[in-house]
């Protein structure tokens, strides 16, 4: 009997892809929104570096022609820039530290105890607390500040760590959850206690987290005006935004002066962000798609 003859296997098909097609409304929006800031951006840079008479001249768009440091000199000294950089820096790094602790302790004490009552309102009061603004409660604060004896950079920390606390609690709730419990039942189990599975299992657990918290609390800190303004009382323990302020009189008629100010005070933030941005986007990422 005659074998039957196995088909030849088919050549595979090409699958033609069609060409992605290009989002020119998008492209041109994106275009348009970054120079709304390269823009001032580059002017700011570009008359940090002139000299007294190119600035003088208002070329905002024109390269330094030479560079100058004049600026950046009579800034640091008109300002008092190492004790204004040194107060902003306690500052910040107070608010950081305080929000990351803070945050992380009432995240898991919620997300753990979200049967409960009080802890699920505990949230919806935290969520709350977002939607009021520092200018409705300044005046009390203010009070209760010169009362208690903290207008200085202490009460502006405690201020600053408070405020950024809601949204430090919703981001980390969201990635609290997407942590799986049977890892805190194996510590258990092992003999840790709660403080023990926190601190040695949740809280490095957290990493991603805590950096894209940590630096939203230093962007705030660090950039923030209203606050330090009307909390602390003594000129000599002003933060850097404060200080620009104050001196803003003696920076009319000295546009290189006042630049070269203003980007010695924005260059941390910047420089920071640039390099921490990766662990921004993989916390935001990562709270979203798993919480």
């Amino acid at each position: 009997m005659a074998a039957t003859p196995i088909p030849a296997a088919s050549a595979p098909q090409k699958i033609r892809m069609k060409p992605e097609r290009v989002n020119w409304a998008g492209t041109i929006i994106l275009i348009l929104a970054s120079l709304t800031v390269l823009i001032p951006l580059y002017v700011t840079v570009s008359m940090a570096f002139k000299s007294g008479a190119q600035a003088v001249n208002g070329e905002a768009f024109a390269i330094p022609n030479p560079f100058s440091i004049e600026g950046f000199e009579k800034a640091w000294a008109l300002t008092n820039f190492p004790v204004g950089a040194g107060v902003s820096i306690l500052v910040t790094a107070g608010t950081v530290v305080g929000t990351i602790v803070l945050a992380a302790f009432a995240s898991y004490a919620i997300v753990r105890n979200w049967d409960h009552k009080f802890f699920r309102y505990s949230f919806f009061y935290l969520l709350a607390a977002m939607f009021i603004p520092f200018p409705v409660v300044a005046l009390p604060q203010i009070q209760l500040t010169g009362l208690v004896g903290l207008a200085n950079p202490g009460g502006v920390v405690i201020l600053a760590t408070m405020f950024q606390l809601s949204f430090s609690v919703l981001l980390f709730t969201a990635f609290l959850r997407s942590i799986p419990y049977e890892l805190e039942e194996s510590a258990r189990i092992d003999g840790a206690t709660t403080w023990q599975t926190f601190s040695q299992l949740i809280f490095p657990l957290l990493a991603p987290m805590s950096a894209t918290v940590g630096i939203f609390a230093f962007l705030y800190a660090w950039n923030d005006f209203m606050m330090p303004s009307l909390i602390i009382a003594e000129a000599t323990q002003q933060t850097l935004p404060v200080r620009q302020n104050i001196f803003q009189s003696q920076f009319s008629n000295n546009y290189h002066v006042s630049f070269a100010s203003y980007l010695m005070a924005m260059a941390p933030a910047v420089i920071a962000y640039l390099f921490t941005q990766r662990w921004v986007m993989e916390g935001v990422t990562q709270g979203a798609v798993k919480g």
